[in-house]
């Protein structure tokens, strides 16, 4: 009965005016200052990451301004994960949170489809370019790529070309991975180090006692 109580008091929101922002979802706080989300537990690989921030910066640079949200799951979602796999419904309820910020366009991309809004409205013509997308599933590499596909479409559905941003090469490590590596370096350093001090320790122990 109450989880009933929380879809429909959901839904109502959806069809109100701008609900004050006590949700809790991620996005909406990114979204209210930067021109994209990447939660870091979708595991986006740094390259796909960057080439969607340039495909958005140029895309607004060209005049074709637009925000997007990778939700690659429900954790994604915060306190509103009913939404979660509803990129239309979660697309007009992020959109009213940020339109006292925010009033353009707003890209949502999830695992089984991805939604156009604006200021918490469907934009049905531009829907339907991201429709023809097919689904990208929840690997990370996949939602940041559909992400970028779909800014280029639909900026040029708005007669405006955006060109592909190049993805870097496929050697390139993200910070995280540059601190593991080190990590795992100190570690060996330090322990070869130890045996290294324990046994110059019992060296001299040895050669005190005398043969």
């Amino acid at each position: 009965m109450a989880k009933r109580l929380v879809v429909l008091g959901v839904l109502a929101a959806l069809g109100l005016a701008p609900v004050a922002r006590a949700d809790g979802d991620p996005a909406s706080d990114y979204l209210l200052g930067q021109p994209t989300f990447i939660p870091p537990d979708v595991g986006v690989p740094r390259a796909y990451a960057d080439q969607l921030n340039a495909t958005v910066r140029e895309a607004k640079a060209r005049g074709y301004t637009i925000r997007v949200g990778l939700i690659g799951s429900r954790y994604d979602m915060g306190s509103v994960s009913i939404l979660y796999k509803k990129p239309k419904q979660y697309s007009r309820f992020l959109g009213q949170e940020l339109a006292f910020v925010y009033k353009n366009r707003l890209l949502i991309v999830m695992p089984n489809g991805l939604a156009v809004s604006r200021a918490g409205k469907l934009l049905p013509p531009e829907q339907a370019v991201v429709e023809r997308l097919p689904a990208p599933g929840g690997n990370g590499a996949r939602l940041a790529s559909a992400a970028s596909r779909a800014v280029i479409r639909l900026a040029a559905k708005n007669g405006i070309v955006v060109p592909s941003a190049p993805l870097a090469s496929s050697g390139r490590t993200t910070p995280s991975s540059h601190t593991t590596s080190d990590r795992l370096t100190l570690i060996v350093v330090a322990l070869a180090a130890a045996l290294a001090f324990g046994g110059s320790i019992l060296y001299r122990r040895r050669a005190a006692r005398g043969p």
